[in-house]
Order: C-alpha cells, then structure tokens, then sequence
C-alpha cells in the first residue's frame, strides 16, 4: 500500500515538475525527500530480506542501488558514523551509486571517469563545501589505480563501486585486498553463468569500437566472483537488472551480518532481461536470450579457467 502510495506521488510530482518547466534542482530535491522517506519504511523488514533485489530503490543511482547500498550500510552499522566511498564510472554524477549517500550524510569521497569538464557538470548535482568531495577527471586503467588512489584518497573506504563497461577485471585485480567493506561491481550478464572470461586488458578499451553491438565488455560474473574471493570478499547478490553484484568483506560474516539472504545459483543472476545492443549502423536491434551471446561469438576475450588466461573466441568456448 505504502509503494502504491509513493508511486502516484512520483507521478503526480513529475507532472507538475513537466507542466510548469521547474528547473531539475527542484526535481531533484523533491526525489530526495521522498527516497528518504521510503528508505525509513524499508528498514522496518530489513530483518527479513532474503534477497538483496527486494530492497530494491532508485532514488539517484542508475537502477535500485541506493535501496541495496543502504540495507548493506545499514545491517553493517556504518550509518551513519561511516560512509566514505570511492566510486569509479560516474559520468556528470547525475545517477551513480553514491550521490545519494554523499548529499545524505556528505562524508570523504572521491568520484572518477574521464568526461569534459567533469568538475563543472558535477557541481549542479552536489553541495561541494557541505562534505569532502573529491573528483578525480581521469581515464582509470590498471596502471595507474593504485596512484591515483594513493593521492586522491587516504581515509578508510567503506563502499567501493566500478562500473566503467570495460577492464574492471584487470582493475580489480590490482587493487589491495579488503580494499573497503562494502563492493559493488559491474559484470556482463551476456556472458552467462558458466563461463569464466574477461575482455582483454586494452588500455582505452571503449566496448562500441571493441564490437559494434556493445555486447563484449567488462567480466562475467563467474569471473568475478572468484576474483573477488581472492580479494577477501563474498557475493551476496545483484541488483534487480543482473548486472551489478554486491560483495562484502570477510570481515564482516554472512553468518553474523547477513544470515538470512539466500544466494541462488549464477544462473538467476544473470538472466538479465536488458535489451541494449546495437547492429552495425548503431541502432538498438533490442537482441534477447541467447541472440546476445551468438552476436559477439567471433569477439575475443581471455579464458580465465585453469588460471591459463589464453586469449579464444567466444565461439570456442559456447559450441
């Protein structure tokens, strides 16, 4: 009843918003407060989420992070003594994972992607003198992670989260173990649940020139997965979308933090009914199922499995 009534408010505001041409600061603001409000009726089931998309809610994040990342905030006591955040992939910051925490609790943050005049198009979205904010204009690769993190960030990271549709593989693997409590990740869900692949470590990898259709980018999540059990994490879920998964650190034990999710088999994380790729002219051709996967099958990528890391053709590895 309560999401029902939510709803109509949404639309109702929306309209307005339209009909008298309010400016998006305005817009924004009313999201906000209206976020803020469902996030405090969520917490009261908190206790019984048994799996992370329930708590699904967009407020400013691309899809329903903002609902995930408090209920892990939340059950990790972290809220709201602690949120420091690094966040990798964040355009003009406009929708990302961490604007909702930064304009909630304005912590240390540092956000970086390489965009014109990111500085300026971050600002509108933002109080800068209300928190530590640090923006970072930068194309990311895993050369020169660990020192732009040396410079730009010297606090403890609470939540971590990548999404730059690329060599978030390589990225990861040279970052620290434990590098925070919190991680949020993006994967391919076109690759499937079985294979264990990432695109090849390119510097300026750009996943339209790589293959026309967008498809071949990033990690699967089988790939993921591991590497972040290296890293001292372990998978809890992805949002509802099927393409960012959710780790949190050893430290933290499912059993004493997180005892009543319930992890299914990587099939169900990554059925993802996203429709996005492109033909060769550009346009959305809106490929499903396993359409997706045969349009990339001559792109290469590495074969992860036996820690071989040969460079094959996904064709080899699905006939």
């Amino acid at each position: 009843m309560i999401n029902k009534i939510i709803f109509l408010m949404i639309k109702f505001f929306t309209k307005f918003l339209k009909r008298f041409n309010l400016d998006r600061l305005v817009f924004d603001k009313i999201f906000f407060n209206i976020g803020i409000n469902q996030i405090s009726e969520n917490r009261k089931i908190y206790n019984e989420i048994k799996n992370i998309q329930d708590i699904e809610l967009k407020v400013f994040s691309q899809n329903g992070e903002d609902g995930i990342i408090d209920f892990l905030l939340s059950k990790l006591n972290l809220i709201p003594r602690s949120t420091n955040f690094i966040e990798i992939g964040v355009g003009d910051y406009r929708e990302s994972n961490t604007r909702f925490i930064y304009n909630r609790f304005h912590p240390k943050g540092l956000i970086i992607d390489c965009i014109d005049n990111m500085k300026e198009k971050v600002k509108p979205h933002v109080n800068m003198w209300k928190g530590d904010l640090r923006i970072c204009n930068t194309q990311i690769n895993s050369k020169n992670i660990n020192e732009i993190l040396k410079i730009n960030c010297e606090y403890e990271i609470d939540l971590f989260s990548l999404d730059i549709d690329s060599v978030d593989y390589w990225i990861i693997k040279e970052l620290r173990n434990n590098i925070s409590k919190i991680f949020v990740a993006e994967f391919n869900p076109v690759f499937g649940p079985d294979l264990k692949i990432t695109v090849p470590n390119i510097d300026g990898f750009d996943r339209t020139k790589y293959h026309y259709s967008n498809l071949c980018y990033g990690m699967s999540l089988k790939a993921l997965i591991e590497l972040m059990k290296e890293k001292n994490y372990y998978f809890i879920g992805t949002n509802l979308q099927k393409m960012n998964a959710f780790f949190i650190s050893k430290d933290f034990s499912k059993k004493d933090y997180f005892e009543n999710l319930e992890i299914s088999s990587l099939e169900a994380y990554t059925d993802s009914n996203i429709r996005d790729s492109r033909d060769r002219n550009h346009n959305l051709n809106y490929l499903s199922g396993q359409k997706k996967i045969r349009e990339i099958e001559d792109c290469e990528v590495i074969n992860l499995e036996n820690n071989e890391n040969d460079l094959v053709k996904i064709k080899e590895l699905i006939s």
